[in-house]
């Protein structure tokens, strides 16, 4: 076996993202056979994937980022020199994008990797849902998808802990209750489906195109088109908190009272209320309703059980 070709194979697949068999069998003077024994080998290591059919292949996710660690610095420096004096000889564009990758990886162990979604009046920071490497991708990937009409391959993790393989029809990122969903048309059950990106286990842009289907906000089954119970609750507000009590409940709520801070707001009754309560910290104290100050002092005690 001849490393040279895996690792030629690799850079295929990081570049082109989806080839064929006869593809590889030809560049490289191989058997198909031996084609697959190298996809096998490189699938222990990489989520590669086979695909049947008109549009498959072989690929790895769109959204796939080699893991940090996976080359040492002087390993990245080698390998992207060596990528360049490819290029020189033999002008091939997936050398390019080969080295290119690398780069991109090589920069992500660097600095926190920060994503903007912008979509129509909507401008959206990915970099608080979740890991910087994969849901910043996806969102970036998504959104890439739906601004193009680009039909997308997923694989999603069901509620039951199932992975479903299906092509959707990008048309709306929404963000509700701390997490991030894709409203989509899945060509499976021939209906909109709302998403969650965190279940989108991988996924890829195909050559095919939608023609956008309309729908009307309210068909998204999100939780703003619910009738949700809602509390009065009081803070007192530590002087250290109170810019990022007014970014959170409004600065018409907050009011000073001699030398303490108070705020008062309606706010809607729900255990993400709980969590943004205790994320503050010491910063603000919950005086009323004394049935949520319970709830709070449960939490916060199960909390600390969990670091004896």
């Amino acid at each position: 076996m001849k490393y040279s070709i895996l690792i030629n194979i690799l850079f295929d697949l990081l570049s082109k993202r989806r080839v064929t068999a006869p593809y590889l069998s030809e560049r490289y003077e191989i058997s198909t056979r031996t084609v697959y024994r190298y996809v096998e080998i490189l699938s222990a290591h990489l989520p590669v994937q086979v695909k049947r059919g008109r549009d498959g292949g072989i690929c790895v996710p769109d959204n796939y980022k080699l893991p940090i660690g996976f080359l040492t610095e002087r390993e990245y420096e080698t390998t992207t020199e060596a990528l360049a004096l490819a290029y020189s000889r033999d002008p091939d564009e997936r050398y390019l994008e080969a080295k290119r990758k690398l780069s991109a990886e090589k920069k992500s162990e660097t600095r926190p990797l920060y994503m903007f979604a912008e979509l129509g009046a909507l401008l959206l920071n990915g970099e608080p849902f979740g890991d910087t490497r994969t849901q910043t991708d996806k969102l970036r990937l998504i959104e890439f998808c739906i601004e193009r009409n680009l039909i997308m391959d997923i694989e999603y993790l069901s509620e039951k802990g199932e992975r479903e393989s299906q092509k959707i029809e990008p048309h709306l990122i929404a963000f509700d209750r701390e997490k991030l969903y894709v409203y989509a048309f899945c060509h499976l059950e021939r209906e909109f489906r709302l998403l969650s990106i965190g279940r989108i286990v991988s996924a890829s842009k195909t050559k095919g195109y939608f023609r956008r289907r309309p729908f009307n906000n309210e068909d998204v089954p999100l939780s703003l088109h619910e009738r949700v119970e809602t509390v009065d609750v009081c803070f007192e507000v530590q002087k250290s908190a109170v810019e990022r009590v007014v970014d959170w409940l409004g600065a018409e709520t907050v009011r000073k009272q001699g030398n303490k801070y108070y705020a008062e707001a309606t706010l809607p009754v729900s255990e993400p209320l709980v969590r943004r309560i205790l994320s503050f910290g010491t910063g603000i104290k919950l005086l009323s309703p004394e049935n949520l100050r319970e709830q709070i002092k449960n939490y916060a005690v199960s909390i600390a059980r969990l670091y004896k």
